[in-house]
C-alpha cells in the first residue's frame, strides 16, 4: 500500500501560483540586493587578496623618508644596518673643532706681535754686532796712530752705523728669519703647552653648552631611548620630480601636477593595464585613472615640465593605490595630480631638482600593525642620528601602515563591506517581517481549515513547517540566483566603481566563502528565525479556538473607545489601529529607505555647499612656503608683491583615540589683512577652525595636545575661539607667541601669504604654493567617485519604497477583503472605498516619511562623521530645506504608483466575498 502523500504540499504550489506577484517582487529586489552586495563581497576580497599578493610580487615598501641631500654610501651602510650615530660625540667632536681653530686663531694672532718684536731685535742686534766690530777696528787703528777715542763717540759711531743699515737689514733677511723663527716657535714644547693649555680651558666651556643642548635633542628625540634596538632594513634610492602637467584632451588645456620617477626593477613597482612601458626618452607611462578622468589615452601627448611626452602606457604604482600628493592632504586628487615612470634619459630631460625619496623594506618582517609601528620608531630614531651628524633636514617620514596612499582604498573595501552588511540584514529584517505578516494573516483567513486540520490529527509542526516553507524558500533561491550574479554580473560593476575611484592594479578573481555566508547563509537564518518565532506563536491556538476562528491571546473583546467624530473618521481610525503591525512594519521600511535617500539627496548637497563656500572662505589664495629664509648670501628671502604678509607654519599632529590628524599651526602678523578679527591672545592661547572644533567636538576653554610628527615634543594649547574657515583643521596665533612656543628666532617666519601670486622668490628656495586647489581636493574628489552614483542611487530608492509600500498595502487590503466586500453590498462606490481605506495609509506613509526624514538626517550625520573621521579634514553632512522636500517627494511618487495599484485591487474585490466567508 503506498504512503499517503501530505496534501500540504499541493497548498505551496497552489498557493506560489496565486500570489507569484508578490513572491516575484520579493524575490527580484532580494536577489538585486543579495547579488549586489555578493558581489561586492566577491569584487572586495579579490581586490585585497589580489593587492596582497601584489605587496609581495611588487615588493611594496615598508616605509620611505625624504631628506634634504643625498645619502653617501656610508650613511646608507649604517641606516641599512639599524646603527644609530652618536649624536653625543658628534657634537663634542664638532664643538671641539670649532673651539680647536678659535683657540688656535686667537694663540696665532697673539704670536706676530711678540714674534715680530723678537726678530726684529735680533736683526737689529746682528747689525749692531757687526757694527761693533767694524768700529773697533777702526778705532785699534786710531788707538796705533795715537788717537785716543772716547767710549761715547765709540758708541755714537755704533749707533750711526746701525741706523744707517738697520733698515736695509731688516728688508733683507726680515722674512726669512721670521719664517724661521716661527718655525722653531711652533715646534716648541712652549707653543705645544700653551696650546693644550688654552684649548682644555676652551673644552670644558664647550662640553657644558655642548652637554645642555644634546640634553634638549636626546629629550626631543628620543635619543637615549632604553628600548631602542637597531631594525636592519634595505634601502633604495626612489627619487622623483614634481612638475607641471599640461594635458589638452579635453575641451580646454587642464594644467596639474605630476610627479615623475625613473623606472625601476627593485622597490615599489607596478601594474601595466594598457600599453607598453617607456623606452625612448620622449615616452611616458602614467596612473591609469588620472588618465581615465582627464581623457588621456595610450598614444596622446603631454606637456611635462615643458617637454613633450609621448604616453606609452597606463599603470597602477603599488605605492600609489590613491593618488595622495603629500600625507596631510584631505583627501587624494586623481583629476589634478599625477604619478608617472619615465627611462633614465627621460628623468634627466626635466630641469627641476630632484627630490631624495628613499624607500625601504624590512629584513625581517613585523607581524602586526603593533610590530611595525615599533620598527618603524626605530628606523626613525637611527634616521634622525645620522642626519644629525650629517646636517641633513629631514623632510618626510612615512612608515607603510600610516601612508594614505597605500591604505586608504583597502580599508575603504572594508567599510563598504560591513555598510552594504548592515543595509542587506535590514533589508531582509523588514522583508521577513513582510512574511510573516502576510502569513498571520493567513493563518487568520484559513483558522476554520487548520482547525479542522489540526482535529484531523495534523500536528503544529507539520503546519509550522507548511507556512514556513514559503518565506524561507524564497529566500535561500533568491539568495542563490543574487550570489550566481555577484560572481558574474554584479561583481564586474562593483570593480568597475573602484577602478573608477581608486587605482588599483590589475586583479583575479577568487572564491569567497565569507560573501557566501554573509549573503546566504545569514539570510536565511535570519528569515526562519523571524519567521519561525512569528508564526509559532500564531500556531499554538487550540484546534477548538482556530475553528472558532478566536486567535486572541487578550481576552478583553473590547474595542478601544474612540471619540465621536464622523463615522468616516472613525471608520479609517479602526483600520488605522487594527492594522498598526503593518503600519509599523511599514514605518521601519520607509525609515530604511530615507536613511537611503539622506545619503543619495544629502552628499551632492553637501559637496556643493562645501565648494560654493570654501573657496571665499579662504584667508589667502596663495601661500608660499620657503625652504629657508635666506639665500645663499645669507640675505634675507623676500617678495615683489607687496601685499604679501609674512606667516609661520608647522604641521603638527593632533591624537585623539584610534585616531590621528595633522593640523596646521599658523602664526599670523599682529592685525593681519587675511587672518583678520582673531581675538587678543597671550601665551599658548589659539584660535581653532570651526571645522576642527566641529570634528572632535572641541569648544572655547578647551585644552588641545598637538604633538610634534618626527620629535617627542608635545605643546598644550588653550582655545579661547573659532575662526570660521572651512579649507581645514587650523589653528591661529599670533606669530610672536608662535616664536615663542615653539622657540623660534625673533624674526622667524616660513613664506609669505597673499591674495595674488606670490612673485620675486626664486623657485629653488620654495618648498611648494598652497592655492585653492589644495583645499578644494576632498569635495572635488569625493563628487568624481561618488557623486554620478548618487542620482542612480536615488531612483533606487524611489524603487524600493514603491516596493515595501506595495507589499504591505496588499496585506492590509487582503487583510480587508470580507470588510471592504460588505461595504460593496452596502452601496458604497470604489471610490469612496478606496478613500476609507487609502486615507489611513496615506496617512501612515506620509507620517513614515517625516519621521525617516528626521530618522535618516541624524543617522547619515554620524555615519558621514564616521566615514569623514578616518580622513584628515572635515566638512559637514547638511540637507537643505529643498533637499528635504526632494526626500518626502521621492518617498511620496513611490506611495503614488503604489495607490493606483491599489485602487484597481479594491475595484477587484467581488461583493459575494463577504458572503462567502459568513458563519
Amino acid at each position: 500500500m503506498s504512503k499517503v502523500k501530505n496534501p500540504l504540499r499541493k497548498r505551496v504550489i497552489r498557493e506560489l501560483r496565486g500570489e507569484w506577484h508578490k513572491y516575484l517582487v520579493i524575490a527580484l529586489f532580494l536577489i538585486l540586493m543579495i547579488g549586489f552586495i555578493s558581489g561586492m563581497f566577491v569584487a572586495n576580497n579579490s581586490m585585497l587578496t589580489s593587492a596582497e599578493k601584489k605587496v609581495v610580487e611588487y615588493n611594496l615598501e615598508d616605509g620611505c623618508f625624504e631628506v634634504s641631500e643625498k645619502l653617501d654610501e656610508e650613511t646608507i651602510t649604517a641606516l641599512e644596518s639599524g646603527e644609530k650615530a652618536d649624536v653625543k660625540q658628534y657634537y663634542l667632536d664638532k664643538a671641539h673643532e670649532e673651539a680647536d681653530k678659535e683657540v688656535k686663531k686667537a694663540v696665532d694672532e697673539a704670536i706676530p706681535e711678540k714674534l715680530e718684536e723678537a726678530v726684529k731685535q735680533g736683526i737689529e742686534e746682528q747689525v749692531r754686532t757687526q757694527a761693533t766690530e767694524g768700529v773697533e777696528s777702526q778705532l785699534a787703528q786710531y788707538e796705533a796712530a795715537g788717537m785716543a777715542v772716547s767710549d761715547e763717540e765709540k758708541e755714537s759711531m755704533i749707533q750711526k752705523i746701525v741706523d744707517e743699515n738697520l733698515q736695509a737689514a731688516l728688508d733683507e733677511y726680515y722674512d726669512e728669519a721670521y719664517k724661521e723663527a716661527y718655525n722653531k716657535f711652533i715646534d716648541s714644547e712652549d707653543y705645544t703647552k700653551a696650546l693644550d693649555e688654552a684649548k682644555e680651558e676652551a673644552y670644558k666651556e664647550v662640553d657644558k653648552e655642548v652637554n645642555k643642548e644634546y640634553d634638549k635633542a636626546a629629550e626631543k628625540y628620543d635619543l637615549n631611548n632604553p628600548d631602542y634596538e637597531p631594525v636592519p632594513i634595505k634601502i633604495y634610492e626612489n627619487f622623483y620630480k614634481d612638475v607641471p602637467e599640461i594635458s589638452n584632451q579635453t575641451e580646454e588645456e587642464r594644467k596639474g601636477k605630476i610627479r615623475v620617477f625613473k623606472d625601476r626593477t627593485d622597490v615599489d613597482l607596478y601594474s601595466i593595464h594598457e600599453g607598453e612601458m617607456p623606452k625612448a626618452d620622449n615616452e611616458i607611462a602614467i596612473d591609469r585613472m588620472h588618465a581615465e578622468n582627464v581623457n588621456i589615452k595610450v598614444g596622446d601627448t603631454i606637456r611635462v615640465d615643458g617637454h613633450d611626452y609621448k604616453v606609452s602606457a597606463l599603470i597602477a604604482l603599488v605605492n600609489y593605490s590613491t593618488l595622495y600628493e603629500k600625507p596631510t592632504d584631505s583627501m587624494f586628487d586623481a583629476i589634478y595630480f599625477d604619478v608617472a615612470i619615465v627611462t633614465k634619459e627621460g628623468f634627466d630631460r626635466i630641469e627641476e631638482p630632484e627630490k631624495y625619496n628613499y624607500a625601504w623594506t624590512y629584513n625581517s618582517k613585523p607581524a602586526d600593525d603593533i610590530e611595525e609601528k615599533a620598527l618603524s620608531e626605530n628606523v626613525m630614531a637611527s634616521l634622525i642620528s645620522q642626519a644629525a651628524v650629517k646636517d641633513m633636514e629631514i623632510e618626510g617620514f612615512l612608515p607603510n601602515y600610516s601612508n594614505l596612499a597605500i591604505h586608504f582604498a583597502t580599508e575603504d573595501f572594508g567599510n563598504d563591506k560591513a555598510l552594504s552588511g548592515i543595509m542587506l540584514y535590514i533589508l531582509v529584517t523588514v522583508l521577513a517581517f513582510i512574511f510573516a505578516i502576510t502569513i498571520s494573516n493567513t493563518i487568520t483567513k484559513e483558522a476554520s481549515v487548520i482547525g479542522t486540520l489540526r482535529a484531523s490529527g495534523y500536528t503544529r509542526n507539520e503546519l509550522l513547517i507548511h507556512y514556513m516553507t514559503m518565506p524561507v524558500l524564497v529566500t535561500l533561491i533568491s539568495a542563490v540566483i543574487g550570489n550566481v550574479l555577484g560572481y558574474t554580473y554584479f561583481k564586474n560593476i562593483v570593480i568597475s566603481m573602484y577602478y573608477n575611484s581608486y587605482s588599483l592594479p590589475t586583479y583575479d578573481t577568487y572564491w569567497t566563502p565569507d560573501a557566501f555566508v554573509k549573503t546566504t547563509v545569514i539570510p536565511v537564518i535570519m528569515m526562519f528565525i523571524i519567521n519561525l518565532v512569528v508564526i509559532s506563536g500564531m500556531l499554538k491556538f487550540s484546534p477548538l479556538k482556530f475553528l472558532r476562528h478566536d486567535l486572541k491571546r487578550s481576552k478583553k473583546k473590547k474595542a478601544i473607545r474612540l471619540p465621536k467624530w464622523r463615522f468616516l473618521s472613525r471608520f479609517r481610525t479602526r483600520i488605522l489601529l487594527q492594522n498598526m503591525p503593518n503600519y509599523v512594519v511599514l514605518l521601519l521600511g520607509i525609515g530604511f529607505v530615507m536613511l537611503m535617500l539622506a545619503m543619495a539627496v544629502g552628499f551632492p548637497e553637501s559637496v556643493d555647499k562645501y565648494q560654493a563656500n570654501v573657496i571665499n572662505m579662504m584667508f589667502a589664495k596663495y601661500q608660499t612656503i620657503l625652504k629657508s629664509t635666506e639665500d645663499e648670501d645669507e640675505n634675507p628671502i623676500e617678495t615683489t608683491t607687496k601685499s604679501a604678509e609674512k606667516f609661520a607654519l608647522r604641521d603638527l599632529k593632533y591624537i585623539y583615540g584610534e585616531y590621528t590628524e595633522s593640523i596646521s599651526v599658523y602664526g599670523v602678523e599682529k592685525d593681519s589683512r587675511y587672518v583678520d578679527n582673531l581675538p587678543q591672545m597671550s601665551g599658548n592661547e589659539v584660535c581653532i577652525s570651526n571645522t576642527f572644533a566641529e570634528k572632535y567636538n572641541l569648544s572655547v576653554g578647551d585644552t588641545i595636545k598637538l604633538d610634534e610628527k618626527y620629535d617627542n615634543n608635545s605643546y598644550d594649547l588653550k582655545v579661547i575661539g573659532l575662526y570660521d574657515y572651512l579649507g581645514g583643521l587650523v589653528v591661529f596665533m599670533p606669530i610672536d607667541n608662535y616664536r615663542e612656543v615653539f622657540d623660534e628666532d625673533s624674526g622667524y617666519f616660513t613664506g609669505y601669504m597673499a591674495d595674488e601670486e606670490i612673485k620675486g622668490i626664486d623657485k629653488e628656495y620654495i618648498v611648494t604654493t598652497i592655492t585653492e586647489d589644495d583645499v578644494m581636493k576632498i569635495a572635488r574628489q569625493l563628487d568624481h567617485s561618488l557623486g554620478n552614483y548618487m542620482t542612480y542611487f536615488q531612483y533606487i530608492c524611489v524603487i524600493l519604497s514603491a516596493v515595501l509600500i506595495y507589499l504591505l498595502t496588499k496585506l492590509i487590503i487582503e487583510k480587508n477583503e470580507n470588510a471592504i466586500s460588505m461595504v460593496k453590498i452596502l452601496g458604497y462606490e470604489n471610490r469612496e472605498i478606496s478613500s476609507l481605506y487609502m486615507t489611513s495609509t496615506t496617512i501612515m506613509v506620509v507620517l513614515s516619511c517625516l519621521i525617516g526624514m528626521v530618522a535618516g538626517y541624524y543617522g547619515m550625520g554620524a555615519f558621514f562623521k564616521m566615514y569623514l573621521m578616518k580622513m584628515d579634514g572635515w566638512f559637514s553632512f547638511i540637507i537643505t530645506p529643498l533637499g528635504f522636500v526632494k526626500m518626502f517627494i521621492f518617498g511620496f511618487a513611490a506611495y503614488l504608483i503604489v495607490m493606483f495599484i491599489d485602487y484597481n485591487r479594491i475595484k477587484r474585490i467581488p461583493m459575494e466575498q463577504a458572503l462567502k466567508n459568513v458563519e
